[in-house]
């Protein structure tokens, strides 16, 4: 049996699992199929669905590179990247996860950046937005007991020195090649597009249709690791704090709540926490593979999800210390 068939049996195999749970705990299911739809309908959709439309109307009409190109020396001396790639970087940052892969993404395919500059952008350009860390993980999940500058700063330094990292090392500050990709990029015909040339309303009706795409998976993703999550809780039979961590790697946002209700010390709940939000959880993961650009490889994205992990983790440390 091939690495193929492998994939192929296990995810339908894991369908099948969620199917008798739903079918014989349809109570439990229903709960957790309400919380999913309750965080996509009142967080996900009214926060990144505009950017969505926005971003995909900037990047179908070439306003970017204008408004980022008298800048275009800094980018690339201090980011190794090019306008277009600066802009992923500034959204990515501002909306979070999976902002910024999808970006990168939609540049890709419309032949703004090269294949090597959105493989360095996955590195360093998906991290969670700052909303998401002033307001629940500063005060929903820590209770305020962590200034929200410290948090700030913890995840900057770890993304700046995970781009660092993947720059001078693993692309050797070779990122930027300009606006042709260095392998070509096949079309995929089937979706729809526009040129530069379309009319205003062609190119808003393309991105509304677009940005309902992407936001529709996402809640779609959302929906089954919320059933899978329930589906944890149900059989776990061991510690109910090791349950919590396993939550949290899943999925980040009932995941955390979990642990901030764990009993654990907080001088665990801190780094464990800051981790998780940092790697963002196997949820997130699907989403923003989902959204990925297919002839792209997600490695890089993968591997800069651990080490900035690892990173915010040993800051965190080092801010205990030190503060």
């Amino acid at each position: 049996m091939n690495r193929q068939s492998i994939k192929k049996v296990s995810a339908v195999s894991g369908m099948l699992f969620l199917l008798i749970f739903l079918l014989r705990n349809p109570l439990e299911s229903l709960d957790a199929s309400r919380d999913g739809m309750k965080l996509w309908l009142n967080t996900l959709l009214p926060t990144l669905l505009p950017f969505l439309i926005l971003t995909g109307f900037l990047v179908r009409t070439n306003v970017i590179e204008k408004i980022l190109s008298p800048l275009n020396k800094f980018w690339r001396i201090i980011l190794g990247l090019s306008p277009s790639g600066a802009y992923v970087f500034i959204f990515g940052m501002l909306c979070g996860y999976p902002m910024g892969v999808k970006l990168a993404s939609d540049l890709f395919y419309n032949n703004k950046i090269s294949r090597r500059e959105a493989e360095y952008l996955f590195t360093f350009a998906n991290q969670p937005s700052p909303v998401f860390l002033t307001t629940y993980l500063a005060s929903i999940c820590f209770d305020k007991r962590v200034p929200v500058k410290e948090i700030l700063w913890i995840f900057f330094l770890a993304d700046i020195v995970c781009m660092m990292f993947f720059r001078f090392i693993v692309f050797h500050n070779n990122t930027c090649t300009g606006n042709i990709p260095d392998i070509p990029n096949i079309k995929n015909v089937s979706k729809k597009e526009t040129s530069t040339t379309s009319s205003p309303g062609s190119i808003i009706d393309v991105s509304i249709m677009n940005g309902f795409e992407t936001i529709t998976r996402l809640g779609g993703y959302i929906l089954l690791f919320s059933l899978i999550s329930a589906c944890v809780r149900h059989y776990w039979k061991w510690s109910p704090q090791i349950c919590s961590l396993f939550l949290g790697a899943l999925e980040i946002t009932t995941g955390l709540h979990q642990i901030a209700r764990s009993g654990l010390p907080f001088e665990i709940q801190y780094p464990v926490t800051m981790g998780l939000a940092a790697f963002g959880g196997f949820c997130i993961i699907a989403q923003t593979k989902s959204v990925a650009d297919k002839q792209l490889s997600f490695l890089p994205c993968i591997s800069a999800k651990f080490l900035n992990s690892a990173l915010t983790v040993l800051l965190v440390l080092i801010f205990s210390k030190v503060i």
